[in-house]
C-alpha cells in the first residue's frame, strides 16, 4: 500500500522550527503532510534533502534549489521563504516553467516595520530621545522652550518613497494624521496611487517638497545608492528622513554626513552588527539595530499564513496569504548590505 500524504520538507533555517509554528500549528502541518526536516538545529542537510526530492510537495525555507534540483522534484508545487526575501539561491525561472509557486512571508513584516517608522517619525518630531537624553545630562528645557524645533505629522506634505506592502500598510497608519501624502514608485501607475489617496510625483519632487519622508522601497539591480548626496541635498533643512527597507537603497556615508541639517533616523545598516568604530554611533542619526519587523507576533502569523496557503496549494488552488513572486520582477530584486563608509570619508565625520 503506497502513502498518498504530501510530502513537506521544512528547511527553515536561520530561523528555527519553534520561532514560526506554534504547537498547535505544527500539528496542523504534520496533519497536513509528511514532514521531512533535521534533528538539529542549521541546515536540512543535503542527504536529507536528495532522499526527498522525489516526493516532495512543498519546501518550506531557504533550501539551495538549482534548476538541476528542481528537475529531481517532478511533485514539488510550491517553495515557500520563511525568511522574507526571495533570494537567488532558488531557480525562479525554472519553477515558474514548471508552475511551482515561489512565495515569501515578507507580508507578516509591513505592519511591524509601518509602526516602528511612523514611531521614528513622531520621535524626530518631538525630540522624544533626544528631551530623554537631555533630563539624564541635566541640560533639559521645559516648556515652551523644549518644544522650539518640534513639529507636527498632522497634516504635514509626507513622502513614501516605495509603495509596496510596507508603503501601503504606513499610509493607512498615517491616515489619522490627515497629511498630504506624495508617493515615488517606478513600478506602480500614477492611476494605481491616486486609487490609494496619494498624489504620484517623481523623486526629486518628493525630497523636495516633503516635511517627512520615509525611505520604503527594496532593493533591486538598478537602484543602489539611489538616494545620494545629490538627493539628500535636495530636503529642506529640518525635514524628517526615515529609513526602514534596506541600507542599500541609500549612500550611507552621506546620509550620515546630512545628519544634524535634516532630521534622521534608521532602523538598518551596510553592516550588520554595526563596527564599533563606525560614525554612525556618534552620529545625530536616530539609531535603531534593524528590529523593527523581527516581533514576535510577526513570527506567529509566519506560520498561520504558510499554512492557509500550503492547504491551498495542495488542494490545487491558487496561495493568498504569501507574496508571489512575479516572474517579470522577481529577477530585478537582490538583498546587498550598500555602500560603506571610505577611510577619507570615516575621518571627516569623526572630525565634525
Amino acid at each position: 500500500m503506497t502513502n498518498d500524504r504530501p510530502v513537506v520538507l521544512l528547511d527553515p533555517h536561520p530561523r528555527h522550527t519553534a520561532m514560526i509554528f506554534n504547537p498547535d500549528q505544527l500539528a496542523r502541518l504534520h496533519a497536513m503532510a509528511e514532514v521531512v526536516t533535521a534533528d538539529a538545529a542549521g541546515r536540512v542537510p543535503d542527504d536529507i534533502v536528495e532522499a526527498a526530492l522525489p516526493r516532495v510537495s512543498a519546501i518550506l525555507g531557504q533550501t539551495d534549489l538549482p534548476a538541476e534540483r528542481i528537475a529531481r522534484a517532478p511533485l514539488l508545487r510550491a517553495v515557500i521563504n520563511v525568511e522574507g526575501n526571495f533570494l537567488p539561491n532558488v531557480d525562479a525561472e525554472a519553477c515558474f516553467a514548471r508552475g511551482i509557486e515561489v512565495l515569501s512571508v515578507a507580508p507578516v513584516f509591513a505592519v511591524p516595520v509601518a509602526e516602528m517608522a511612523l514611531g521614528l517619525a513622531l520621535d524626530l518630531a518631538r525630540g522624544i530621545t533626544a528631551s530623554d537624553r537631555a533630563v539624564r545630562e541635566g541640560t533639559e528645557r521645559y516648556g515652551r522652550a523644549g518644544c522650539a524645533e518640534s513639529v507636527l505629522l498632522s497634516r504635514a506634505t509626507i513622502g513614501l518613497v516605495g509603495f509596496g506592502q510596507l508603503g501601503r500598510a504606513l499610509r493607512r497608519l498615517l491616515e489619522g494624521f490627515r497629511p498630504r501624502l506624495l508617493v515615488h514608485d517606478p513600478w506602480l501607475p500614477a492611476a494605481t496611487i491616486a486609487e490609494e489617496g496619494c498624489e504620484a510625483v517623481g523623486l526629486d519632487d518628493l525630497l523636495a517638497r516633503s516635511d517627512v519622508v520615509f525611505l520604503l522601497a527594496g532593493v533591486t539591480k538598478d537602484n543602489p545608492g539611489f538616494i545620494d548626496a545629490a538627493a539628500l541635498r535636495r530636503m529642506r533643512d529640518g525635514a524628517i528622513l526615515v529609513l526602514a527597507s534596506r541600507a542599500a537603497i541609500v549612500d550611507f556615508p552621506a546620509l550620515v554626513a546630512e545628519a544634524g541639517r535634516l532630521r534622521i533616523a534608521t532602523d538598518v545598516f551596510p553592516q550588520e552588527p554595526i563596527p564599533a568604530d563606525d560614525p554612525v554611533r556618534s552620529s545625530a542619526v536616530l539609531l535603531s539595530p534593524h528590529r523593527a519587523g523581527g516581533i514576535p507576533a510577526a513570527f506567529h502569523d509566519i506560520g498561520e499564513r504558510v499554512l492557509d496557503d500550503l492547504a491551498l496549494v495542495l488542494a490545487g488552488l491558487p496561495p493568498v496569504r504569501l507574496q508571489r513572486a512575479q516572474r517579470q520582477t522577481v529577477g530585478l530584486m537582490r538583498s546587498t548590505a550598500g555602500r560603506s563608509y571610505s577611510k577619507a570619508e570615516a575621518a571627516k565625520l569623526a572630525a565634525r
